[in-house]
């Protein structure tokens, strides 16, 4: 999942982004208002993470302007002003949820977790396709009473695809979900995280979870 995190502070940037991809997101990092609006507008996010004191331009109007556009990502407001002013504005600009600074990461993580689990309507932590099972909170994959032991790239990648079962997936849009802007999209890196997926989670022999679209991608579905 892809993160969209803007903060003109550049230490808490870089904490926050670490500690995002310990837990396999994809995140990438801007330090001004202008900067997120860009990204935000033009990049495929999953949830953006708006500071609300910002130089150019604050996140209520990074806010707002992006859901004037339509743009329906969940937005995580930040601030180090604990008013109900502040919080009723960051609500009513189009926000999904707001975190006073100082919060402790695990609050953080856990609001993420929520608020892409909302995303998707889903309430549970717990993603399943047919057997296959992925706790979003522990990071578990099993398949059946099998624990599958996957590397952050690989969990990222099946996370993405286990939201949406049964939907095409492009190589695009796979690189966008579970890698950041830096990203190199000439490598065949996609093509090789889903070989390994498969050569884990993939049960039975000619009966694969994730199936190959000729020409178009892959999918993931219950077999």
């Amino acid at each position: 999942m892809r993160i969209l995190l803007a903060d003109d502070d550049l230490k808490f940037c870089d904490v926050v982004r670490r500690g995002l991809e310990e837990e396999a997101y994809a995140v990438d990092c801007v330090h001004d208002g202008e900067d997120g609006y860009y990204y935000a507008e033009n990049g495929s996010y999953d949830l953006i993470i708006l500071d609300i004191m910002m130089p150019k331009t604050d996140g209520f109007e990074v806010c707002r302007r992006l859901r004037a556009k339509k743009i329906s990502t969940p937005i995580l407001m930040l601030t180090a002003k604990d008013t109900v002013e502040d919080r009723v504005t960051g609500l009513d600009t189009g926000a999904d949820d707001y975190l006073v600074k100082p919060f402790a990461f695990p609050e953080l993580s856990a609001r993420v977790r929520a608020l892409l689990r909302r995303k998707i309507s889903v309430k549970s932590p717990e993603l399943r396709v047919g057997d296959l099972v992925l706790n979003t909170v522990t990071r578990e994959v099993r398949w059946k009473e099998k624990a599958i032991d996957l590397t952050s790239k690989e969990y990222a990648i099946l996370n993405y695809m286990m939201r949406h079962p049964n939907a095409l997936f492009t190589r695009t849009m796979i690189e966008e979900h579970a890698w950041n802007y830096d990203f190199d999209s000439m490598s065949n890196l996609v093509d090789v995280y889903i070989r390994r997926l498969r050569q884990k989670i993939d049960p039975e022999q000619g009966k694969q979870i994730i199936q190959t679209v000729r020409g178009a991608g892959y999918r993931i579905r219950e077999i």
